[in-house]
C-alpha cells in the first residue's frame, strides 16, 4: 500500500521522523506499507513537492544544516500543497503536520487540519494546538470526510495514552486526571534540587530540542495547559481552551520551595489536573508539593506520568520514564502504520 505523506512542519520531530522511515522500513514492509514523503514544508527553508516522491532523508540533512533541497525549492503556501496532496491517486494520503505550536489559537495548525481533510487525506499531529482548540469540531469534519485525525504525539511524546482510552477502555468513564506532562519543567525542578541554576537547565532543553521554540510555553505553563485542555476535551468530552486553564508556571525565583520541599523529604512538581466537579469541569496548572511515594512524586529529569481515574478501573498511572523527540517521532509512526491499516481510500473510493 503506497501512503503519500506531505510534511507541513519540518522542525526537530519531523526530521526524526523521515529518519525513523528508514529505520523502521522492515516492521513498515512486514505490514505491506510504502511511505513514500512527496511533499515538505518549512517555516524557514521554502518547500518542496514530488509526487514521484522526494529523498525525505536528504532533505532533513539540508535543513538541519541551513539549505533546502536544491532547485526545486520553493515558497508554496501549506494550502497549495495540501490540494496538490489531495489530488494525488495514491492509496492513502496522510498530512503530518508538526508546526510550532500556537497556544493563542491553534493557528495555523488547526488550518492545516482542515484542509487536510477537506481534500480526503487523513492527519496525524504531534501539534497539541488543534486538539486543545478545536477537537470536537475537527473530529466531526474527519468523520465527515471517512478520514483519520491522529495525535498520539501531542501529550506525552510517543506513550499511547489517547490510543489507551480510546482502544483498551470501552465503556469507561475518565472523571479526572492529574499529571506532569512537561519535559522541560520537570527537568529543571529536578536540576534546582540538586542546586543548578534555573537558567543553565533551561539552556540545556533548549539545546536539546526538548523545549518549545518559545521557551515560555514551557517555563510559563503555557504548554502544559494546553495538554490539560487538550486531555479534556478529548477524555471528558470538554469544550476548552488552555486559556480556560487556571495556570502556574516556574521561573528561578521558586529555588527557594523546592530547596524547603527537599528539606521536608518532598518535590515540587508542575501539575495539570482535571476533574469532574457539580459545577462542570475544573482545570488547572500549578506547582505543587507532593510525596515521593506519589506516582508523580519520583518522576526525575524528563520524566512524566499520568494518572487518569476512572468510574469502573479506577486510578490507572502511565509513565514515561524517558522523553524526547526520539520518542514523539515515533507517536507520528504509530498513527501512520493505524491509518494506513485500518483506513485506505480503497475501504473509502467512493469518496474520490
Amino acid at each position: 500500500m503506497r501512503v503519500a505523506l506531505l510534511l507541513i512542519g519540518f522542525g526537530h520531530v519531523g526530521r526524526r521522523f523521515v529518519h525513523l522511515l528508514e529505520e523502521l522500513r522492515p516492521a513498515l514492509d512486514a505490514r505491506g506499507i510504502e511511505p513514500v514523503v512527496v511533499g515538505i514544508a518549512t517555516r524557514r527553508h521554502g518547500s518542496v513537492f514530488d509526487e514521484a516522491g522526494l529523498d525525505a532523508a536528504q532533505v532533513a540533512r539540508q535543513v538541519a544544516s541551513g539549505e533546502m533541497a536544491g532547485p526545486s525549492s520553493s515558497e508554496q503556501p501549506a494550502h497549495a500543497l495540501i490540494a496538490q496532496l489531495g489530488s494525488l491517486s495514491a492509496e492513502v494520503r496522510v498530512l503530518v503536520e508538526t508546526t510550532t505550536l500556537d497556544v493563542r489559537f491553534g493557528e495555523p495548525a488547526t488550518s492545516h487540519v482542515r484542509a487536510a481533510l477537506a481534500a480526503g487525506a487523513h492527519v496525524i499531529s504531534a501539534n497539541k494546538g488543534p486538539v486543545a482548540h478545536a477537537y470536537h469540531a475537527l473530529a466531526s469534519e474527519a468523520a465527515a470526510a471517512k478520514r483519520r485525525f491522529l495525535f498520539e504525539g501531542a501529550v506525552m511524546d510517543g506513550i499511547p495514552i489517547f490510543n489507551l482510552v480510546r482502544e483498551t477502555m470501552p465503556g469507561v468513564r475518565v472523571l479526572g486526571f492529574r499529571g506532569v506532562i512537561n519535559s522541560t519543567t520537570n527537568h529543571i525542578l529536578t536540576a534546582m534540587e540538586h542546586g543548578e541554576a534555573f537558567d543553565a537547565a533551561l539552556a540545556r532543553m533548549q539545546a536539546e530540542g526538548i523545549a518549545e521554540a518559545d521557551p515560555s510555553l514551557d517555563i510559563d505553563g503555557w504548554d502544559a495547559a494546553a495538554k490539560v485542555s487538550a486531555l479534556a476535551n478529548v477524555w471528558m468530552d470538554a469544550r476548552m481552551t488552555p486559556q480556560d486553564v487556571r495556570r502556574e508556571g516556574i521561573c528561578a525565583g521558586d529555588a527557594a520551595r523546592v530547596a524547603a520541599a527537599v528539606a521536608q523529604g518532598r518535590r515540587m512538581k508542575l501539575v495539570g489536573r482535571a476533574a469532574r466537579t457539580a459545577g462542570g469541569i475544573v482545570t488547572s496548572v500549578g506547582l505543587e508539593t507532593l510525596e515521593v511515594s506519589d506516582p508523580l512524586g519520583g518522576l526525575d529529569g524528563q520524566a512524566n506520568a499520568l494518572e487518569i481515574d476512572t468510574d469502573i478501573l479506577g486510578r490507572v498511572v502511565i509513565t514515561q520514564r524517558d522523553g524526547g523527540l526520539e520518542k514523539t517521532a515515533y507517536a507520528l509512526f504509530a498513527d501512520l502504520v493505524e491509518v494506513a491499516e485500518m483506513t485506505s481510500e480503497v475501504v473509502f473510493r467512493g469518496d474520490r
